[in-house]
Protein backbone atom coordinates (compact mmCIF):
# COMPACT_ATOMS: atom_id res chain seq x y z
CA UNK A 1 0.00 0.00 0.00
CA UNK A 2 1.47 3.40 -1.00
CA UNK A 3 2.60 5.84 1.68
CA UNK A 4 0.31 8.87 1.84
CA UNK A 5 1.59 12.43 1.39
CA UNK A 6 0.19 15.91 2.02
CA UNK A 7 1.92 18.91 0.43
CA UNK A 8 1.73 22.33 2.10
CA UNK A 9 2.98 25.15 -0.15
CA UNK A 10 1.51 28.46 -1.25
CA UNK A 11 2.80 28.22 -4.84
CA UNK A 12 0.50 26.35 -7.23
CA UNK A 13 3.40 25.64 -9.57
CA UNK A 14 5.23 23.81 -6.78
CA UNK A 15 2.10 21.84 -5.86
CA UNK A 16 1.54 20.85 -9.50
CA UNK A 17 5.19 19.90 -10.01
CA UNK A 18 5.42 17.75 -6.90
CA UNK A 19 2.08 16.12 -7.65
CA UNK A 20 3.36 15.19 -11.09
CA UNK A 21 6.60 13.74 -9.71
CA UNK A 22 4.91 11.72 -6.95
CA UNK A 23 2.37 10.37 -9.47
CA UNK A 24 5.27 8.47 -11.08
CA UNK A 25 6.23 6.80 -7.80
CA UNK A 26 4.39 3.59 -6.97
CA UNK A 27 5.42 3.75 -3.30
CA UNK A 28 3.73 7.09 -2.60
CA UNK A 29 0.49 8.92 -3.27
CA UNK A 30 -0.71 12.46 -2.56
CA UNK A 31 -3.94 12.57 -0.55
CA UNK A 32 -4.19 16.34 -0.10
CA UNK A 33 -2.63 19.77 -0.59
CA UNK A 34 -2.86 23.05 1.33
CA UNK A 35 -1.84 26.63 0.53
CA UNK A 36 -0.89 27.83 4.03
CA UNK A 37 0.32 26.42 7.33
CA UNK A 38 -2.95 26.74 9.20
CA UNK A 39 -4.91 24.92 6.50
CA UNK A 40 -2.13 22.35 6.26
CA UNK A 41 -2.07 21.60 9.99
CA UNK A 42 -5.84 21.01 10.01
CA UNK A 43 -5.63 18.79 6.95
CA UNK A 44 -2.85 16.72 8.49
CA UNK A 45 -4.81 16.37 11.74
CA UNK A 46 -7.83 15.09 9.83
CA UNK A 47 -6.12 12.79 7.32
CA UNK A 48 -2.97 11.78 9.27
CA UNK A 49 -0.70 11.16 6.24
CA UNK A 50 2.52 9.21 6.44
CA UNK A 51 4.55 12.21 5.21
CA UNK A 52 4.04 15.98 5.08
CA UNK A 53 6.04 18.13 2.65
CA UNK A 54 6.11 21.55 4.30
CA UNK A 55 7.18 24.91 2.86
CA UNK A 56 8.37 27.62 5.29
CA UNK A 57 7.33 31.01 3.92
CA UNK A 58 3.53 30.98 3.66
CA UNK A 59 0.68 33.36 4.47
CA UNK A 60 -1.61 33.07 7.53
CA UNK A 61 0.74 30.59 9.25
CA UNK A 62 4.32 29.79 8.29
CA UNK A 63 5.78 26.31 8.04
CA UNK A 64 7.67 26.47 11.32
CA UNK A 65 4.55 27.10 13.39
CA UNK A 66 2.57 24.57 11.33
CA UNK A 67 5.23 21.95 11.98
CA UNK A 68 5.20 22.77 15.68
CA UNK A 69 1.41 22.37 15.80
CA UNK A 70 1.46 19.07 13.92
CA UNK A 71 4.07 17.71 16.33
CA UNK A 72 1.79 18.70 19.22
CA UNK A 73 -0.91 16.43 17.76
CA UNK A 74 1.26 13.43 18.72
CA UNK A 75 0.47 11.63 15.46
CA UNK A 76 2.73 9.43 13.35
CA UNK A 77 3.05 11.81 10.38
CA UNK A 78 6.64 12.60 9.38
CA UNK A 79 7.47 16.13 8.25
CA UNK A 80 9.99 17.10 5.58
CA UNK A 81 10.69 20.82 5.30
CA UNK A 82 10.93 21.68 1.59
CA UNK A 83 12.41 25.14 1.05
CA UNK A 84 14.96 27.30 -0.77
CA UNK A 85 16.46 28.56 2.50
CA UNK A 86 19.80 27.12 3.58
CA UNK A 87 20.75 29.16 6.64
CA UNK A 88 22.29 27.61 9.75
CA UNK A 89 19.96 29.30 12.27
CA UNK A 90 16.87 28.24 10.36
CA UNK A 91 18.06 24.66 9.88
CA UNK A 92 18.79 24.34 13.60
CA UNK A 93 15.37 25.75 14.46
CA UNK A 94 13.72 23.21 12.17
CA UNK A 95 15.64 20.45 13.95
CA UNK A 96 14.64 21.80 17.36
CA UNK A 97 10.93 21.71 16.58
CA UNK A 98 11.20 18.10 15.48
CA UNK A 99 11.04 18.04 11.67
CA UNK A 100 12.12 14.71 10.21
CA UNK A 101 13.84 16.06 7.12
CA UNK A 102 15.09 19.19 5.39
CA UNK A 103 15.14 19.18 1.61
CA UNK A 104 16.08 22.08 -0.66
CA UNK A 105 13.82 22.88 -3.59
CA UNK A 106 16.73 22.61 -6.01
CA UNK A 107 16.99 18.87 -5.26
CA UNK A 108 16.73 16.51 -8.23
CA UNK A 109 14.21 13.66 -8.49
CA UNK A 110 16.60 11.08 -7.12
CA UNK A 111 17.30 13.05 -3.96
CA UNK A 112 13.60 13.77 -3.56
CA UNK A 113 12.89 10.04 -3.82
CA UNK A 114 15.69 9.22 -1.37
CA UNK A 115 14.29 11.71 1.15
CA UNK A 116 10.78 10.26 0.95
CA UNK A 117 12.03 6.69 1.29
CA UNK A 118 14.33 7.38 4.25
CA UNK A 119 11.77 9.41 6.19
CA UNK A 120 9.01 6.86 5.49
CA UNK A 121 11.26 4.25 7.13
CA UNK A 122 11.58 6.31 10.30
CA UNK A 123 14.95 7.85 9.50
CA UNK A 124 15.80 11.54 9.15
CA UNK A 125 17.00 13.11 5.92
CA UNK A 126 18.91 16.33 5.34
CA UNK A 127 20.10 17.47 1.91
CA UNK A 128 23.84 17.21 1.36
CA UNK A 129 23.98 21.00 0.96
CA UNK A 130 22.15 21.42 4.25
CA UNK A 131 24.55 19.04 6.00
CA UNK A 132 27.48 20.99 4.58
CA UNK A 133 25.99 24.23 5.88
CA UNK A 134 25.60 22.73 9.36
CA UNK A 135 29.20 21.54 9.34
CA UNK A 136 30.38 24.99 8.25
CA UNK A 137 28.92 27.58 10.68
CA UNK A 138 30.63 30.37 8.74
CA UNK A 139 28.85 29.44 5.53
CA UNK A 140 27.54 32.46 3.65
CA UNK A 141 25.14 30.47 1.52
CA UNK A 142 21.79 32.11 0.97
CA UNK A 143 18.96 31.36 -1.38
CA UNK A 144 18.10 33.96 -3.99
CA UNK A 145 14.81 34.48 -2.15
CA UNK A 146 14.87 36.85 0.81
CA UNK A 147 13.65 35.11 3.93
CA UNK A 148 10.50 36.46 5.53
CA UNK A 149 11.52 38.70 8.48
CA UNK A 150 8.70 37.23 10.58
CA UNK A 151 10.14 33.74 10.05
CA UNK A 152 13.51 34.91 11.36
CA UNK A 153 11.92 36.59 14.39
CA UNK A 154 9.72 33.57 15.14
CA UNK A 155 12.73 31.25 14.97
CA UNK A 156 14.38 33.26 17.78
CA UNK A 157 11.58 32.61 20.25
CA UNK A 158 11.74 29.83 22.81
CA UNK A 159 8.89 27.36 23.29
CA UNK A 160 7.89 29.12 26.51
CA UNK A 161 7.93 32.55 24.86
CA UNK A 162 5.60 31.27 22.14
CA UNK A 163 3.25 29.88 24.80
CA UNK A 164 3.22 33.25 26.58
CA UNK A 165 2.74 35.12 23.29
CA UNK A 166 -0.29 32.98 22.41
CA UNK A 167 -1.90 33.64 25.78
CA UNK A 168 -1.17 37.37 25.60
CA UNK A 169 -2.85 37.46 22.20
CA UNK A 170 -5.86 35.69 23.70
CA UNK A 171 -6.26 38.50 26.24
CA UNK A 172 -5.04 36.83 29.43
CA UNK A 173 -3.40 38.88 32.18
CA UNK A 174 0.07 38.17 33.58
CA UNK A 175 -1.48 36.44 36.60
CA UNK A 176 -3.79 34.31 34.45
CA UNK A 177 -0.91 33.33 32.16
CA UNK A 178 1.23 32.47 35.18
CA UNK A 179 -1.54 30.29 36.60
CA UNK A 180 -1.95 28.41 33.32
CA UNK A 181 1.79 27.85 32.81
CA UNK A 182 2.57 27.32 36.52
CA UNK A 183 5.04 30.21 36.64
CA UNK A 184 5.02 33.48 38.60
CA UNK A 185 3.49 36.63 37.17
CA UNK A 186 6.95 38.25 37.40
CA UNK A 187 8.35 35.52 35.17
CA UNK A 188 5.52 36.18 32.73
CA UNK A 189 6.42 39.87 32.78
CA UNK A 190 10.04 38.96 31.99
CA UNK A 191 8.91 36.83 29.04
CA UNK A 192 6.71 39.67 27.82
CA UNK A 193 9.63 42.10 27.98
CA UNK A 194 11.84 39.66 26.06
CA UNK A 195 9.13 39.14 23.46
CA UNK A 196 8.82 42.87 22.87
CA UNK A 197 12.59 43.14 22.38
CA UNK A 198 12.87 40.13 20.06
CA UNK A 199 9.83 41.10 17.98
CA UNK A 200 10.62 44.83 18.03
CA UNK A 201 7.16 45.50 19.43
CA UNK A 202 6.57 48.68 21.44
CA UNK A 203 3.40 47.58 23.20
CA UNK A 204 0.99 44.69 23.74
CA UNK A 205 -0.90 45.62 20.58
CA UNK A 206 2.30 44.99 18.61
CA UNK A 207 2.67 41.53 20.13
CA UNK A 208 -0.96 40.68 19.37
CA UNK A 209 -0.59 41.89 15.78
CA UNK A 210 2.48 39.67 15.29
CA UNK A 211 0.71 36.68 16.85
CA UNK A 212 -2.34 37.01 14.61
CA UNK A 213 -0.25 37.57 11.47
CA UNK A 214 1.72 34.38 12.12
CA UNK A 215 -1.19 32.16 13.07
CA UNK A 216 -0.53 32.10 16.81
CA UNK A 217 -3.93 33.59 17.55
CA UNK A 218 -7.22 34.00 15.75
Amino acid sequence: MPKSIIIVDDHQLVLDGLTSIVAEMKEFEIIGTARNGKEGALLVQNLIPDIVLMDIDMPIMNGLEATRRIKEFKIASKIIILTMHNEVSLIKKVMEIGADGYLLKNADRQEFSDALNMVSKGKSYFSSEVTQTLLDPNSKKHSHFEIDPDTIQLSKLTEREIEVLKLIAEGFSNKEIGDQLFISHRTVDTHRTNLMKKLDAHNIAGLIKFAIKNGLAS
